[in-house]
């Protein structure tokens, strides 16, 4: 059975930020990368850094919190995986979905790499949507 690397760094971090941790460690490859850098950009995350342990690479997340938070349905960060590796989902940058008006973000992987659905749109291609996160 193969490990989808996308599904569990979605799962880890919201897992941390339910449970209000600070810091959550994640395997490192070319793709969670992609997709750290560009929450690091947008803001979901505060820190990124990475570790080394006997050959193995490891990215350790600064995990950004807000004060008003009640229990664990008060979470800030909310992931959805969407394609996966059973059902591929793919649109066109005409069709791609806007999360709560724009609020939310897409990250789709394209024949120009991983980017959100703005960048998505402006350079007008499309891709498989990777996962939602608001």
């Amino acid at each position: 059975m193969s490990r989808d690397p996308i599904a569990e760094i979605i799962t880890s971090i919201r897992n941390a930020d339910m449970n209000r941790k600070g810091t959550v460690r994640i395997p490192s490859t070319n793709i969670t990368e992609s997709i750290i850098k560009i929450l690091l950009r947008e803001g979901f995350i505060e820190n990124v850094r990475k570790h080394q342990e006997v050959n193995k690479k490891f990215l350790v997340l600064t995990l950004r919190h807000r004060r008003k938070r009640n229990g664990p349905s008060g979470t800030s960060l909310n992931l959805k995986r969407i394609s996966r590796s059973g059902l591929r989902i793919y649109y066109n940058y005409q069709k791609i979905p806007r999360i709560l008006g724009g609020i939310g973000i897409v990250i789709l992987s394209t024949s120009r790499g991983i980017m959100t659905d703005r960048e998505a749109r402006l350079k007008r291609i499309g891709g498989e949507i990777l996962c939602y996160i608001w």
